[in-house]
């Protein structure tokens, strides 16, 4: 039996899987909160993704679902799918019922298509905005977009007729200011407090290709005077490069918890070209040298187009990233501290630093006319 109806609002944020949903699902959540502190934030996703671990650590409710990935040929995975997915849609009306669900904001992975779902066949309909953080849309949010009340988008061109507002980040690394906080920074992570710094992140469990290539390049970078922060991944610190001299540090660690401080103390960024990272990159102002990822649709060279085109931005491919590319072109970039200065001032241009609360709002107002 529910317990009786509360007053406060309730919202869902939904994505699950990878950081590139769950982050931009999370900062929603936090707008939502300081718009409306009364506000009951829940965020769904599934038993296997990176969510288990990261939503707990920012004190944010998590509700799990089956997570449900719909085949892309024909095959035993296909034949299942109807009573798989009946399973999950019955699991995610439950979490509906519990949480007393006001809206669902949905962001896309295996936990939406579920809950776009139940939400979609409740009595009276939970409504649902969506929200594609990618250069183009996932199969999950293209169904959520047929049942949603409000379709929005990081980018013009991702396949969904919606409106584009940016996409979400946290508060941290919206409101931050890398230079007030660069001391700080620095010392947190044992950095030269004045050399030019690169940071190197490979995504949440590194890569191969980023790690490789600076391995070689380590010593040299710390010669001529550049330090280095570098995320190599869980599994990969036992590989880290160890640099001699006298020169800047070079830094490895296995995961960064704290991006903001990451991004305060770097000049530089060289990183894979995810949908949240070219949002946050942006939205704190610091240049970049994108390696998109070669597999799936060419996504992340999409993601980091408009920041390449306006200047703020480099783009290699990954078979490209070798030693003497690092030599030739991000080693000289580093010292160029004319060029970086331009580079940040036209990635800030080209950020959303309010897409949380204008994702927010929306929410917010959708939830209420349902009440109505």
């Amino acid at each position: 039996m529910s317990a009786p109806r509360t007053d406060a609002l309730s919202v869902l944020v939904v994505g699950g899987g990878t950081a590139g949903h769950i982050e931009p699902a999370l900062a929603v959540g936090e707008a939502v909160a300081e718009l409306d502190p009364n506000a009951r934030v829940t965020a769904v996703g599934t038993p296997k993704g990176l969510e288990t671990e990261l939503v707990p650590r920012r004190g944010v409710p998590l509700e799990l679902v089956d997570p449900v990935p719909l085949p892309r040929k024909v095959g035993g995975d296909l034949f299942r799918l109807p009573t798989r997915l009946a399973r999950a849609v019955r699991g995610a009306r439950a979490v509906l019922r519990r949480t007393e669900a006001d809206v669902v904001v949905g962001f896309g992975g295996y936990a939406c298509v579920p809950v776009y779902l139940a939400a979609a066949l409740t009595r009276g309909r939970v409504p649902i905005v969506v929200h594609e953080a990618n250069a183009r849309a996932g199969i999950a949010n293209k169904l959520g977009a047929r049942f949603a009340v409000a379709t929005l988008a990081a980018v013009s061109g991702s396949g969904l007729d919606a409106r584009v507002v940016g996409n979400p980040v946290r508060r941290a690394v919206a409101g931050l200011d890398r230079e007030a906080l660069r001391a700080e920074a620095r010392a947190t992570f044992g950095l030269d407090p004045d050399a030019p710094t690169v940071l190197v992140v490979g995504g949440s469990q590194g890569a191969r290709s980023l790690n490789s290539a600076m391995a070689v390049v380590a010593q040299e970078f710390s010669d001529a005077g550049v330090g280095v922060l570098h995320a190599v991944g869980p599994k990969n610190l036992g590989d880290a490069p160890a640099v001699t001299g006298d020169g800047p540090a070079y830094v490895t660690v296995p995961y960064l918890d704290r991006m903001d401080l990451a991004y305060a103390a770097a000049d530089l960024i060289l990183c894979r070209s995810g949908a949240i990272t070219v949002a946050e990159v942006s939205a704190v102002g610091l240049p970049a040298v994108f390696v998109p990822l070669p597999h799936g649709n060419g996504e992340q060279a999409l993601n980091a187009r408009d920041l390449v085109a306006g200047g703020a931005a480099l783009l290699v491919e990954d078979a490209a990233l070798t030693p003497d590319h690092l030599r030739s072109t991000v080693l000289p970039l580093a010292l160029d501290r004319d060029r970086l200065d331009t580079m940040s001032a036209a990635a800030v241009s080209g950020g959303s630093r309010d897409a949380a609360e204008v994702v927010a709002r929306i929410a917010i107002d959708a939830a209420g006319k349902a009440r109505r």
